[in-house]
């Protein structure tokens, strides 16, 4: 059921990451709840999933009504879980490497949001949307990074097209009316 879970957010992060601010932040709060849960010990399914559930919905509502704070939030957890997924890949373990690359990736992520909000939002949800799905089905190695990238690229294609499909509707002239 997790798995399941995780391809549905990875796939509305991959098309709808900016549009639906919320969901990113939300599916980020998810993900970070099923990890601090799951990584800790021998929590079931079903407890991980309700916590993932109930840390996503405190940052969906975050995400509505206090959008800077939540911006910054969707900065650090993305630029953590994105640290953490690279630190996978090159063998980082342990919970205080953890820790330190998740931090790092943090900062980071609220710097580049801050600066670059709607790009960052799309790249961000595009990485983590595409992570989410690769690690769903359990790919590994070489084919997940390429499965990952490949899912990144086709994110952020859709995602910039429909940001570029904003475009200004001329105002009327007073005057000709």
């Amino acid at each position: 059921m997790l798995a399941v879970i995780t391809i549905l957010l990875g796939i509305g992060l991959l098309f709808a990451g900016r549009k639906l601010f919320w969901l990113f932040v939300g599916a980020a709060g998810f993900m970070t709840g099923v990890s601090l849960v799951t990584n800790g010990g021998n929590a079931s399914e079903p407890f991980a999933i309700i916590v993932g559930i109930v840390v996503g919905l405190i940052f969906a509502a975050l995400a509505m009504f206090f959008k800077s704070l939540a911006i910054a939030l969707a900065g650090f957890i993305g630029g953590g879980a994105l640290a953490l997924t690279l630190a996978g890949w090159f063998g980082v373990d342990g919970t205080i490497p953890s820790i330190i690359f998740y931090v790092i990736g943090g900062v980071i992520g609220i710097i580049v949001v801050g600066q670059l909000f709607d790009w960052a939002v799309i790249i961000l949800s595009s990485i983590i949307g595409g992570g989410m799905v690769v690690d769903a089905i359990n790919l590994d190695g070489t084919i997940a990074m390429i499965a990952t990238f490949f899912l990144v690229l086709v994110g952020i294609s859709v995602q910039s097209r429909a940001m570029g499909d904003k475009k200004p509707q001329p105002k009327p002239n007073k005057k000709s009316q």
